[in-house]
């Protein structure tokens, strides 16, 4: 809606997961909506089975339907959401960084409460997906249970304080990570040299660029990385499937057996 009343041509596409009964029949509610504005519209299955790391895999194909520039809903909740998720997994910088700001996520800076009450103004129809109540999956449990309670214990609203938060993260990664760019991360003499801050921001950029995942690994993984590098192991697992080995002085990054 808020780009359509720029000017600009739109094209609206709703991704099923077909996880639930009922799921299809959302893709109505934002085919009128489309219409509404004049924007083009194309409802796009994907297929995702129940099972472990759902909501990453969901994700995965989420993505893997929509195009590149893609234009997201996503707001300064699931910024701060996105950003607690980071910490309890263990991230470094960029994980705590959360979402960068970009053009392609345009309502960044709004509240979840803001898109609501902008729809309710315009009269659009709105879904809520049943799924977003369930504490199967942490990030609802962050929702709906520990932002509330971070509210509570410290008198305010947490997410504007997140997402401060998130902005330090940012700049302070972007630093290091220019200072980190002159380590070779295959180089075990060299990563064990260099200072510990620079090393785990080495090693991670190599297992997040070389691994190919949604999210950078923990800081656990990086650790173990250094300690295969200073001799204190001679192997480790670093997720998926993949391990990393020292030979001659280098690190080798193995991936998972076919």
């Amino acid at each position: 809606m808020l780009v359509a009343a720029t000017g600009a041509r739109v094209h609206a596409i709703h991704v099923d997961h077909g996880l639930r009964e009922g799921s299809a029949l959302e893709a109505d509610v934002v085919a009128r909506t489309a219409a509404r504005v004049g924007a083009s519209f194309a409802s796009v299955p994907v297929q995702v089975e129940p099972g472990p790391n759902l909501e990453a895999r969901a994700r995965r194909a989420r993505y893997g339907a929509l195009p590149a520039d893609v234009l997201t809903g996503h707001t300064a909740d699931d910024q701060a959401e996105t950003i607690l998720l980071a910490l309890l997994r263990g991230s470094g910088w960029q994980g705590l960084g959360g979402m960068t700001p970009s053009p392609r996520r345009p309502l960044l800076d709004l509240r979840r409460s803001e898109t609501r009450a902008l729809c309710e103004d315009l009269g659009l129809e709105t879904v809520e997906d049943p799924t977003n109540a369930d504490p199967a999956h942490l990030r609802n449990r962050i929702r709906n249970e520990l932002l509330p309670l971070l509210a509570d214990l410290g008198g305010r609203d947490p997410v504007p304080i997140l997402v401060r938060q998130s902005e330090l993260f940012r700049q302070g990664g972007e630093i290091i990570a220019a200072a980190a760019a002159g380590i070779d991360p295959a180089d075990a003499r060299g990563l064990t040299a260099a200072p510990p801050i620079l090393a785990r921001e080495a090693g991670r950029s190599w297992l997040w660029s070389e691994r190919g995942n949604d999210h950078p690994p923990d800081l656990a993984t990086v650790d173990r990385v250094l300690d295969v590098a200073g001799l204190r192991a001679t192997a480790t697992e670093v997720g998926g499937g993949w391990r990393v080995e020292r030979r001659d002085q280098r690190l080798r990054l193995i991936p998972p057996m076919p």
